[in-house]
């Protein structure tokens, strides 16, 4: 799986649950609302004021190292 901007949270954490630490990291603690879940990864930045890009990368990068 590579993660996009338009990449859904809850998708993300279906296919790898480990990676709901990054989620954590920068802020995002509402990981288990149905809401949240439904989010794409930019539109969940954007309201936690983070940077997409930067988030993506990690997480794809530790997809890629596993």
């Amino acid at each position: 799986m590579v993660i996009t901007k338009e990449s859904i949270i809850g998708d993300i954490l279906d296919f790898a649950p480990d990676t709901a630490i990054f989620f954590f990291e920068i802020g995002m603690h509402c990981l288990g609302c149905p809401a949240s879940r439904g989010e794409s990864v930019e539109m969940a930045c954007a309201v936690h004021g983070t940077d997409a890009d930067e988030l993506i990368k990690k997480i794809n990068d530790y997809l890629s190292s596993k």
